[in-house]
């Protein structure tokens, strides 16, 4: 997801002329407000009709099947879950949670802008109790049942790095989803949180969002078949009184739901007749925390489809126009993503799972990876960037961009960000505070007031053979 140091950098530099320009031309800034983007450029048309081949399949599912198992198998950021054994020992859960939940050794301010106090922090670093952990537990399974925070510590404390920043909370990790699989591992002590073991994550979430149930229930659920998967940036669920757990429930891209084929004709899902919908099985969670499933409905007019897309230029570029315009949600806050968290869920609509964090994605020895180092130049960068391709992902430090084509020789990318730095037609410099879903070429980008960011690119990583 990032490297904060760094992407609290990103957000305050000062700027001059980097190095060198990727490519030499006179970048001007037109009415978007942003340099070299016209408004037809914001239309996903315009990139999908400059592919000749953009419906060619890049990876079929049988290679998708097998990056992903070689993702989890070389891949130390990720989790098998199925793979844990029957009892969890202290020491294995001690190193998740305590991994995760360090005490902050510099100041941090709440929302109002005031430094939180020692007591206020001592109150919640207690709260994550890890000097509780058994020598030994049984290994414990639940399903996600609604769209979840993961967190730092077990609090809903948003708290920031400095007085006047409101955006970027430092105890917020990532987030989860309706039918995501999970190992529970330790409680709070106020018996409100559970840390749990997800595939791509561990920290903690409220324990009101996870169903606990058996392993063959819970994952047997993500093998049901025939399923849907979510294919607009969100999808959402019918309201229904008869079922509060799966009323107006968000299902968010590269989701995946069974789906009840054989439910008879006629007969109402949630007093509601289905003949409108797709009949789909969600997690439900009951009072005492156990799992159970229950029919919903995923209304047609819902973007779903049969299976995963297919892995080609059309549909990386279409579906990441689809976030066009969100705003940027540091670790999945604001019901929305961030810069890895959003190349994670188009390649998840497309069945390819990525780890979640820019610093996991971006060395991933799974996939197929180009390696910068700070003694790399322009006599070796610049040559990789004219050959960027739709879809492969670009990371600077703390960040990460995916290729949507190239205009003259210049790579342009949509990304998830708090703003860009460049220089106008006059050599003044410029930032744009996008704060969210954005297009933008790459090379006049500027990272510092010496390098851009193509001076500064630590890795690509090409999702393609």
């Amino acid at each position: 997801m990032r490297l904060i140091a760094t992407l609290a950098a990103l957000a305050f530099l000062s700027f001059a002329t980097p190095q060198a320009a990727a490519f030499e031309r006179a970048w001007t800034v037109p009415d978007t407000g942003v340099v070299g983007v016209e408004r037809a450029q914001l239309d996903p048309a315009f990139w999908v009709q400059r592919q000749a081949d953009a419906d060619r399949v890049v990876m079929d599912a049988a290679a998708i099947a097998a990056q992903n198992a070689k993702l989890m198998q070389l891949d130390r950021s990720m989790h098998d879950l199925q793979a844990l054994p029957a009892e969890l020992d202290r020491a294995r859960v001690a190193g998740w949670v305590e991994g995760l939940s360090k005490r902050p050794t510099r100041a941090i301010y709440d929302e109002r802008g005031e430094m939180l106090t020692r007591e206020a922090l001592d109150a919640i670093v207690a709260n994550a109790q890890p000097q509780a952990i058994p020598q030994r537990q049984e290994t414990r399974y639940g399903l996600v049942v609604h769209r979840a925070d993961l967190r730092t510590f077990p609090t809903r404390t948003r708290v920031f790095n400095s007085s006047d920043d409101h955006d970027i909370d430092r105890f917020q990790e990532s987030g989860l989803f309706p039918g995501d699989p999970v190992v529970i591992a330790h409680e709070s002590r106020d018996g409100e949180w559970w840390f749990v073991v997800n595939t791509r994550y561990a920290a903690w979430i409220e324990k009101r969002f996870v169903a606990q149930g058996s392993a063959d229930q819970v994952f047997g659920y993500g093998r049901k078949t025939p399923y849907r998967i979510v294919t607009g940036a969100r999808a959402t669920t019918v309201f229904t009184p008869e079922e509060p757990a799966v009323s107006e429930l968000q299902l968010d891209m590269g989701v995946r739901v069974p789906l009840l084929a054989d439910w008879p004709v006629g007969r109402p899902v949630n007093g509601q007749h289905a003949y409108t919908a797709d009949v789909i099985e969600l997690p439900v969670r009951e009072a005492d925390g156990r799992l159970r499933f229950a029919p919903a409905l995923l209304p047609r007019r819902e973007p779903s489809d049969a299976d995963y897309l297919s892995l080609n230029k059309r549909n990386l570029i279409e579906q990441g126009f689809k976030f066009l315009g969100e705003r940027y949600g540091w670790g999945h806050s604001y019901n929305a993503r961030d810069c890895s968290g959003f190349v994670s869920e188009i390649y998840r609509s497309m069945g390819v799972q990525l780890p979640r964090n820019t610093s996991d994605q971006a060395v991933s020895p799974a996939l197929n990876r180009i390696a910068f180092d700070a003694k790399d130049g322009r006599d070796r960068r610049d040559p990789a960037v004219r050959e960027l391709q739709v879809g492969d992902l670009v990371y600077i430090p703390g960040h990460v961009m995916m290729v949507i084509g190239q205009i003259d020789g210049e790579p342009y990318v949509i990304h998830d960000t708090t703003g860009l730095t460049f220089k106008d037609g006059d050599g003044k410099t410029m930032r744009a505070r996008t704060n969210g879903v954005t297009v933008s070429p790459l090379s006049p980008l500027l990272f510092n007031e010496k390098q851009s960011f193509v001076d500064r690119i630590t890795n690509i990583q090409r999702i393609r053979p």
